[in-house]
Order: C-alpha cells, then sequence, then structure tokens
C-alpha cells in the first residue's frame, strides 16, 4: 500500500470477475502523484483489467477512488485528467479530424497540442485529416492514441504496452516525453520491454491471478 498523502487512485477489497472467473481479487492499493510505476505480470494478471476498472469501463465490486471519485459515476470528469494508451487500438470510424475535434472538447485544449506531438514523432496530420481512424497503419493509430493522451496534460497516465507498433525513431521521441512529463503526475505503465522504461520508473508492481505479488520502490539516481 502506498502511504504518499498525494493519492490519486486507490482500489480497496476490488474484485473483478467474468463469469466464474476472478480476475481481480480482493485487491487493496492505492497510486500516488509522483509514481512511475511499472506494472506488470504473466497475460491473465489482471493488470488491463484493472487499468480498465480505473477508466470506470467495468463494474466490479469493493471500492475504487479515482482523484476523489467513483470512475462509474463521474466518467466525464475524470476522463478530462486521465491519459490512456490500450494495447489494441479501438476499430473507430471517426476521422482523424473528428477525433481531434472531440479530445479538444473534451479536454477544453487546442488542437495544436496533440497533433503537435503526433507530429513529432513522425504522423503528418494535414494529408491524412480525412482518413477513418481504423484504415490508418498501426504505428499511425498508436502515434495518434500516443498524442491524445499526451496531449491533455493529464494528471494520471495509464499505457498498456504503449510503444507498440512505433518506429525507433518515434519510440526514442515517446520516451523523451516520458522521462520530462510533469512530476507531479501519476504514471502506469504495463512493458513486456522493461529495459525501456527501467530509467523511468520509481516503483514496480507485479501482478498475478488478480493480485500483488511484488511491490517495491526503486530509487533512481540521476547522472
Amino acid at each position: 500500500m502506498n502511504t504518499t498523502d498525494n493519492i490519486l487512485i486507490e482500489a480497496q477489497h476490488l474484485t473483478k470477475m467474468f463469469k466464474n472467473a476472478t480476475v481481480i481479487d480482493d485487491l487493496s492499493i492505492a497510486f500516488g502523484g509522483g509514481e512511475r510505476i511499472s506494472l506488470s505480470g504473466p497475460n491473465g494478471a489482471g493488470k488491463t483489467t484493472l487499468m480498465r476498472c480505473i477508466l470506470g469501463q467495468y463494474l466490479y465490486q469493493g471500492k475504487l477512488s479515482v482523484l476523489g471519485q467513483n470512475p462509474r459515476k463521474h466518467h466525464l470528469e475524470i476522463m478530462r485528467n486521465v491519459g490512456f494508451v490500450p494495447q489494441l487500438a479501438p476499430p473507430l470510424k471517426m476521422t482523424i479530424q473528428e477525433l481531434i475535434g472531440f479530445f479538444v472538447q473534451l479536454t477544453d485544449r487546442h488542437s495544436e497540442d496533440f497533433t503537435r506531438i503526433a507530429e513529432k514523432m513522425g504522423l503528418q496530420i494535414q494529408p491524412n485529416l480525412r482518413k477513418p481512424f481504423y484504415k490508418l497503419s498501426g504505428g499511425m493509430k498508436q502515434k495518434l492514441l500516443v498524442a491524445f493522451a499526451l496531449g491533455r496534460d493529464p494528471k494520471i497516465l495509464l499505457m498498456d504496452e504503449p510503444a507498440a507498433n512505433l518506429d525507433p525513431a518515434a519510440r526514442m521521441i515517446f520516451f523523451d516525453y516520458l522521462q520530462n512529463y510533469n512530476p507531479q503526475a501519476l504514471m502506469i505503465l504495463c512493458s513486456h520491454r522493461m529495459n525501456e522504461i527501467a530509467g523511468i520508473i520509481n516503483r514496480n508492481i507485479e501482478m498475478d491471478l488478480g493480485k500483488v505479488v511484488l511491490d517495491q520502490k526503486i530509487n533512481q539516481t540521476l547522472n
């Protein structure tokens, strides 16, 4: 359990079941501002399910507080301050232009806040504005999802294999963003490439069968 005074996410006896399978098992844990967390574990450990509970996408048992609110009852308010990069891009039919408009309205940010990041990672926005999201290449989708997550300058960043499908140059730019991101924000990263995030994280959490089996602080020394 995290002892920080600046708790942004707190679960108490959180349980999530799918039919007869328990995916999150009586989990009590807290995450605070300034933490860079590696969330690891085998497939089926409950990592993605935990993220989706935090996002308010699943019903669950127990208590879950995100930014002091219930993610099911206050979904839109919470999502204004949460950036999420999923492992699998959703099959959205909206065009890039429509998606940018959606996130501008949701977050009260300027379109340039999103397009600047996407273009820095190598995605040309203007020639692709009218393309439906689901018709983009895997790399283009990922760059756009990263831009929508980072561009809103959220208090919480949830990222599930966020560098998947990014080319080497874009990966370097992406991790540079993470390295220099708002030090007061909470960042939770699921990644199988631990070497890529080793220099960022300050807390390592490992899950298995819906429970936390390892929770350790990591002291980062800056050169």
